[in-house]
């Protein structure tokens, strides 16, 4: 009985973790797509004549809050003035 009970456990947990490493797998194939379809965009942008590194720092700089992102421009102009970039 008990032995019956272990294997019923065991094949459940096999199940559980099958179920979850295919939904890991599905969710790595679409952070692929998601990620060549990203590249394709910056693509687009380049082709159109824009600076693709410029845009990839505006888009780092709209994930942050208006806070966070006076904090690091005033930190860069510190290091700049103290480098005597300005």
């Amino acid at each position: 009985m008990a032995d019956e009970i272990t294997e019923t456990s065991q094949t459940v947990a096999a199940g559980q973790l099958r179920t979850i490493i295919e939904r890991i797998e599905r969710l790595e194939e679409e952070k692929k797509t998601i990620s060549d379809d990203i590249k394709d965009v910056y693509a687009e942008a380049k082709g159109t004549g824009f600076d693709t590194k410029a845009i990839r720092t505006i888009v780092r700089l709209r994930k942050k809050d208006q806070a966070e992102r006076q904090e690091e421009e005033s930190i860069l102009d510190l290091y700049k003035a103290a480098l005597g970039m300005v």
